[in-house]
């Protein structure tokens, strides 16, 4: 292989490398109702919307162990919304559940989407500026970037939105909404990772929960 396609292949592979290792989750989008109180619950529902029953779980036992503090009692859904495959719930058991446990408020996330793109990176020699002033200069330095081998950098955007809901009559009111991005993460379980991370530090920044 020839050492400047090497070091293409190289530079490809690094930056693959460096997505996983750098995963994150960063919040897109927030916002607060300033007309509902929070910070006083004393019972959290968390529920996970996911057709992976697995997932689902996972992400509702994170979630909860995580906002979980002295006083404040928070339940994964799993546990008290019992369902034996992937349907939905009827929202009449729903709200039968709620009530019989007290619940206060839930904390809903769901899906939104998962990106993949591709960027290609085009060789880049860094010919300095003037090489554009004549016509031999600006075609001997651009030909070798024109046809010569660039790499592609492969990425992954996974999408969840969460919700929290004040459980008041009738039918309960929107709280704090947050919209999170996860870039390249490894697996669904890095996924759940940090936006549990992220939602927990967000609700307890906004004194929502």
């Amino acid at each position: 292989m020839k050492p400047l396609k090497f070091a293409f292949v190289m530079i490809a592979c690094l930056c693959m490398f460096i997505g996983d290792v750098d995963a994150k989750s960063k919040l897109i989008t927030s916002w607060k109702n300033p007309h509902v109180a929070g910070g006083n619950f004393k019972k959290v529902l968390v529920i996970g919307m996911s057709a992976n029953p697995g997932r689902r779980s996972d992400f509702e036992d994170a979630l909860a162990a995580s906002l979980t503090r002295p006083g404040v009692d928070v339940i994964a859904g799993n546990e008290i919304l019992l369902r034996p495959d992937a349907s939905p719930l009827n929202i009449d058991y729903v709200r039968d559940q709620v009530k019989a446990y007290k619940i206060d408020a839930v904390v809903l996330s769901r899906l939104v989407s998962i990106k993949d793109s591709v960027t290609y990176i085009p060789p880049d020699y860094g010919f300095p500026y003037p090489y554009y002033g004549t016509f031999y200069g600006y075609y001997g330095a651009i030909s070798p970037l024109v046809y010569s081998p660039g790499y592609l950098i492969e990425e992954k955007t996974v999408r969840i939105e969460t919700n929290v809901y004040a459980i008041t009559p009738p039918d309960g009111q929107l709280l704090w909404t947050g919209t999170s991005d996860t870039f390249n993460p490894k697996d669904a379980q890095r996924v759940i990772k940090d936006v549990v991370k992220l939602v927990t530090e967000q609700l307890t920044k906004n004194a929502v929960i």
